[in-house]
Protein backbone atom coordinates (compact mmCIF):
# COMPACT_ATOMS: atom_id res chain seq x y z
CA UNK A 1 0.00 0.00 0.00
CA UNK A 2 2.65 2.75 0.67
CA UNK A 3 4.44 1.80 -2.47
CA UNK A 4 1.06 1.83 -4.26
CA UNK A 5 -0.05 5.61 -2.45
CA UNK A 6 3.97 6.87 -4.01
CA UNK A 7 3.08 5.83 -7.15
CA UNK A 8 -0.65 7.25 -7.19
CA UNK A 9 1.74 10.64 -5.94
CA UNK A 10 4.06 10.55 -8.89
CA UNK A 11 1.60 9.50 -11.30
CA UNK A 12 -0.17 13.08 -10.18
CA UNK A 13 2.49 15.48 -9.81
CA UNK A 14 3.43 14.16 -13.52
CA UNK A 15 -0.12 14.43 -14.89
CA UNK A 16 -0.51 17.92 -13.70
CA UNK A 17 2.33 20.49 -14.51
CA UNK A 18 4.07 19.72 -11.07
CA UNK A 19 7.60 20.27 -12.07
CA UNK A 20 8.17 23.81 -12.68
CA UNK A 21 9.83 24.11 -10.04
CA UNK A 22 8.80 27.77 -8.91
CA UNK A 23 7.44 28.37 -5.67
CA UNK A 24 4.12 30.28 -5.83
CA UNK A 25 4.55 32.45 -2.93
CA UNK A 26 7.97 33.59 -1.53
CA UNK A 27 9.01 31.85 1.71
CA UNK A 28 6.36 28.34 1.41
CA UNK A 29 7.25 25.21 -0.17
CA UNK A 30 4.67 22.31 -0.89
CA UNK A 31 4.84 18.67 0.10
CA UNK A 32 5.27 16.50 -3.40
CA UNK A 33 5.51 13.12 -1.55
CA UNK A 34 5.26 11.95 2.06
CA UNK A 35 6.50 8.35 3.37
CA UNK A 36 4.97 7.45 6.49
CA UNK A 37 5.98 10.93 8.91
CA UNK A 38 8.32 11.98 6.35
CA UNK A 39 7.79 14.63 4.14
CA UNK A 40 9.82 16.00 0.57
CA UNK A 41 9.22 19.48 -0.66
CA UNK A 42 9.47 21.04 -3.48
CA UNK A 43 12.40 23.60 -2.42
CA UNK A 44 14.10 20.28 -1.66
CA UNK A 45 13.52 19.35 -6.03
CA UNK A 46 14.94 22.64 -6.32
CA UNK A 47 18.35 22.06 -4.85
CA UNK A 48 19.10 19.05 -7.30
CA UNK A 49 17.71 20.21 -10.67
CA UNK A 50 19.85 21.99 -13.08
CA UNK A 51 19.05 25.51 -13.54
CA UNK A 52 18.91 25.19 -17.02
CA UNK A 53 16.51 22.19 -18.12
CA UNK A 54 13.63 21.68 -20.74
CA UNK A 55 10.02 20.17 -19.07
CA UNK A 56 10.39 16.64 -20.05
CA UNK A 57 13.90 16.16 -18.51
CA UNK A 58 12.63 17.39 -15.48
CA UNK A 59 10.01 15.46 -15.13
CA UNK A 60 11.91 12.48 -15.86
CA UNK A 61 14.64 13.49 -13.06
CA UNK A 62 12.01 14.78 -10.36
CA UNK A 63 10.41 10.86 -10.72
CA UNK A 64 13.53 9.69 -10.01
CA UNK A 65 14.72 11.40 -7.26
CA UNK A 66 11.14 11.13 -5.75
CA UNK A 67 11.01 7.24 -6.16
CA UNK A 68 14.80 6.90 -5.01
CA UNK A 69 13.72 9.49 -1.77
CA UNK A 70 10.52 7.10 -1.28
CA UNK A 71 13.00 3.71 -1.30
CA UNK A 72 15.76 5.33 0.81
CA UNK A 73 13.03 6.58 3.83
CA UNK A 74 11.12 2.91 4.04
CA UNK A 75 14.24 1.21 4.05
CA UNK A 76 15.22 3.13 6.79
CA UNK A 77 12.22 2.80 8.49
CA UNK A 78 12.33 -0.86 8.32
CA UNK A 79 16.16 -0.63 9.71
CA UNK A 80 15.21 1.22 12.12
CA UNK A 81 12.73 -1.61 13.25
CA UNK A 82 15.02 -4.39 13.05
CA UNK A 83 17.83 -3.05 14.99
CA UNK A 84 18.62 -3.44 18.38
CA UNK A 85 18.57 -0.84 20.93
CA UNK A 86 21.73 -1.92 20.91
CA UNK A 87 23.02 -1.71 17.50
CA UNK A 88 21.28 1.73 17.67
CA UNK A 89 23.40 3.39 20.21
CA UNK A 90 26.56 1.96 18.54
CA UNK A 91 26.16 3.73 15.52
CA UNK A 92 24.70 6.58 16.63
CA UNK A 93 28.56 6.27 18.52
CA UNK A 94 30.04 6.18 15.86
CA UNK A 95 28.10 9.05 13.80
CA UNK A 96 29.33 11.42 17.10
CA UNK A 97 32.42 10.22 16.74
CA UNK A 98 32.84 11.07 13.08
CA UNK A 99 31.08 14.83 13.09
CA UNK A 100 33.82 15.44 15.98
CA UNK A 101 36.13 14.13 14.30
CA UNK A 102 35.48 16.31 11.16
CA UNK A 103 35.18 19.24 13.30
CA UNK A 104 38.39 18.70 15.06
CA UNK A 105 40.20 17.99 11.87
CA UNK A 106 38.46 20.63 9.79
CA UNK A 107 39.67 23.36 12.67
CA UNK A 108 43.00 21.93 12.85
CA UNK A 109 43.45 22.51 8.94
CA UNK A 110 42.18 26.39 9.96
CA UNK A 111 45.08 26.51 12.26
CA UNK A 112 47.72 25.24 9.90
CA UNK A 113 46.34 27.75 6.81
CA UNK A 114 47.09 30.48 9.20
CA UNK A 115 49.53 29.56 11.52
CA UNK A 116 51.93 27.53 9.01
CA UNK A 117 55.07 28.96 8.09
CA UNK A 118 55.59 27.45 4.15
CA UNK A 119 58.50 29.13 3.43
CA UNK A 120 61.66 26.71 3.67
CA UNK A 121 65.29 27.53 2.58
CA UNK A 122 67.74 25.81 0.85
CA UNK A 123 70.04 25.20 3.49
CA UNK A 124 67.54 23.95 5.65
CA UNK A 125 66.56 21.39 2.80
CA UNK A 126 70.65 20.56 2.45
CA UNK A 127 70.57 20.13 6.16
CA UNK A 128 67.62 17.72 6.51
CA UNK A 129 68.92 16.01 2.62
CA UNK A 130 72.44 15.40 4.55
CA UNK A 131 70.94 13.74 7.65
CA UNK A 132 68.71 11.31 6.09
CA UNK A 133 70.45 10.08 2.96
CA UNK A 134 70.25 6.63 3.59
CA UNK A 135 66.35 6.86 4.07
CA UNK A 136 66.79 8.45 0.18
CA UNK A 137 67.62 5.27 -2.31
CA UNK A 138 66.11 5.02 -5.21
CA UNK A 139 63.51 2.27 -5.92
CA UNK A 140 63.63 3.29 -9.50
CA UNK A 141 66.87 3.90 -12.48
CA UNK A 142 67.95 7.31 -12.82
CA UNK A 143 69.40 9.19 -16.42
CA UNK A 144 70.17 12.35 -17.43
CA UNK A 145 69.53 12.15 -20.73
CA UNK A 146 68.52 14.00 -24.19
CA UNK A 147 66.82 12.26 -26.92
CA UNK A 148 65.54 13.06 -30.85
CA UNK A 149 62.33 11.39 -33.14
CA UNK A 150 62.57 12.70 -36.27
CA UNK A 151 61.20 11.10 -39.98
CA UNK A 152 63.92 9.64 -41.33
CA UNK A 153 63.66 11.01 -45.10
CA UNK A 154 64.23 14.32 -43.15
CA UNK A 155 66.67 16.66 -44.98
CA UNK A 156 70.37 17.24 -43.54
CA UNK A 157 70.24 14.35 -41.52
CA UNK A 158 74.17 14.23 -40.86
CA UNK A 159 73.53 17.49 -39.80
CA UNK A 160 71.37 16.77 -37.27
CA UNK A 161 72.95 13.75 -35.64
CA UNK A 162 76.38 15.74 -35.17
CA UNK A 163 74.67 18.66 -33.89
CA UNK A 164 72.78 16.10 -31.54
CA UNK A 165 75.87 14.64 -30.50
CA UNK A 166 77.71 17.98 -30.18
CA UNK A 167 78.17 19.74 -26.52
CA UNK A 168 78.47 22.98 -27.44
CA UNK A 169 75.30 25.30 -26.32
CA UNK A 170 75.36 27.13 -30.31
CA UNK A 171 75.31 23.79 -31.49
CA UNK A 172 72.02 22.76 -29.22
CA UNK A 173 70.30 26.04 -29.90
CA UNK A 174 70.96 25.15 -33.74
CA UNK A 175 69.41 22.53 -33.12
CA UNK A 176 66.14 23.81 -31.04
CA UNK A 177 65.45 25.85 -34.15
CA UNK A 178 64.61 23.29 -36.13
CA UNK A 179 62.68 21.69 -33.73
CA UNK A 180 59.00 22.41 -36.02
CA UNK A 181 60.58 19.51 -38.02
CA UNK A 182 60.94 16.62 -35.09
CA UNK A 183 57.91 14.21 -33.96
CA UNK A 184 59.72 15.41 -30.54
CA UNK A 185 62.55 15.51 -28.72
CA UNK A 186 64.41 16.73 -24.94
CA UNK A 187 67.26 18.23 -25.01
CA UNK A 188 68.21 19.34 -21.24
CA UNK A 189 70.49 16.21 -19.89
CA UNK A 190 71.10 18.68 -16.88
CA UNK A 191 67.47 16.82 -15.16
CA UNK A 192 67.85 13.12 -13.46
CA UNK A 193 64.17 11.43 -14.94
CA UNK A 194 62.96 7.83 -14.09
CA UNK A 195 64.40 5.61 -16.94
CA UNK A 196 60.99 4.07 -17.34
CA UNK A 197 59.33 6.79 -18.34
CA UNK A 198 62.10 6.86 -21.45
CA UNK A 199 61.47 3.70 -22.50
CA UNK A 200 57.99 4.54 -22.89
CA UNK A 201 59.15 7.17 -25.35
CA UNK A 202 62.16 5.31 -27.72
CA UNK A 203 62.38 2.13 -29.02
CA UNK A 204 65.47 0.67 -26.62
CA UNK A 205 66.23 -1.59 -24.17
CA UNK A 206 66.93 -0.97 -20.78
CA UNK A 207 70.62 -2.52 -20.78
CA UNK A 208 71.27 -0.15 -23.19
CA UNK A 209 70.02 3.25 -21.87
CA UNK A 210 72.01 2.13 -19.00
CA UNK A 211 75.26 2.84 -19.88
CA UNK A 212 76.86 6.17 -20.82
CA UNK A 213 76.80 7.06 -24.32
CA UNK A 214 77.56 10.11 -26.42
CA UNK A 215 74.87 8.86 -29.25
CA UNK A 216 72.41 5.39 -29.67
CA UNK A 217 70.59 5.25 -32.53
CA UNK A 218 67.44 3.48 -33.69
CA UNK A 219 65.13 3.34 -37.01
CA UNK A 220 61.92 1.78 -37.35
CA UNK A 221 59.44 2.53 -39.76
CA UNK A 222 58.14 5.58 -37.93
CA UNK A 223 61.53 7.20 -38.33
CA UNK A 224 65.28 7.77 -36.66
CA UNK A 225 65.74 7.74 -33.18
CA UNK A 226 69.05 9.45 -31.17
CA UNK A 227 69.98 9.26 -27.53
CA UNK A 228 72.44 10.51 -25.58
CA UNK A 229 73.16 9.54 -22.08
CA UNK A 230 74.56 11.91 -19.65
CA UNK A 231 74.91 9.90 -16.49
CA UNK A 232 73.24 7.10 -14.51
CA UNK A 233 71.87 6.01 -10.89
CA UNK A 234 71.35 2.17 -10.21
CA UNK A 235 68.78 1.26 -7.84
CA UNK A 236 69.27 1.38 -4.50
CA UNK A 237 71.70 4.30 -4.90
CA UNK A 238 71.39 7.75 -3.16
CA UNK A 239 69.13 9.61 -4.32
CA UNK A 240 70.88 12.77 -5.62
CA UNK A 241 69.15 16.22 -3.67
CA UNK A 242 67.73 17.72 -6.80
CA UNK A 243 65.64 14.44 -7.55
CA UNK A 244 64.04 14.30 -4.23
CA UNK A 245 64.08 18.32 -2.95
CA UNK A 246 60.15 18.07 -3.84
CA UNK A 247 60.12 15.19 -1.39
CA UNK A 248 61.89 16.65 1.37
CA UNK A 249 59.62 19.88 1.20
CA UNK A 250 56.37 17.60 1.76
CA UNK A 251 58.55 16.26 5.02
CA UNK A 252 59.78 19.26 6.13
CA UNK A 253 56.16 20.67 6.01
CA UNK A 254 54.48 17.98 7.14
CA UNK A 255 56.84 17.48 10.56
CA UNK A 256 56.21 21.03 10.86
CA UNK A 257 52.45 20.81 10.98
CA UNK A 258 52.87 18.28 13.47
CA UNK A 259 54.67 20.47 16.20
CA UNK A 260 52.18 23.21 15.41
CA UNK A 261 49.36 20.75 16.36
CA UNK A 262 51.04 19.56 19.27
CA UNK A 263 52.21 23.09 20.54
CA UNK A 264 48.45 24.38 20.10
CA UNK A 265 47.00 21.20 22.00
CA UNK A 266 49.53 22.16 24.52
CA UNK A 267 48.75 26.12 24.77
CA UNK A 268 44.64 24.84 24.59
CA UNK A 269 45.03 22.38 27.82
CA UNK A 270 47.50 24.89 29.54
CA UNK A 271 44.43 27.56 28.82
CA UNK A 272 41.61 25.16 30.38
CA UNK A 273 43.35 24.48 33.19
CA UNK A 274 44.52 27.78 34.38
CA UNK A 275 40.55 28.47 33.89
CA UNK A 276 39.51 25.94 35.36
CA UNK A 277 37.67 24.33 32.72
CA UNK A 278 40.04 20.88 32.75
CA UNK A 279 40.33 19.54 35.98
CA UNK A 280 41.68 15.95 36.90
CA UNK A 281 40.34 14.09 39.64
Amino acid sequence: MRFLAIILCITLLSSCDYFNIKEKEKGTSEIVAIVNTEKLFRSDLESFLPKKINKQDSIVLVKSYIQDWAIKQLLLKQAEKNSSLEEVNKIDNLVKDYKESLLINNYKEQLIKQKLDTIISEEEIEKYYNLNKENFKLNVELVKVKYLHFNRNIKDKKEIIDLFKSDNIEDLEELEKQELSFIFHQFNDSIWRQLDNILLKVPFSKEKLLKKTKLTQEQDSLGLYLVAIKDVLQRNSIAPLSYIKPTIKQMILHRRKIELIRDIEKIIVKDATQNNNFKIY
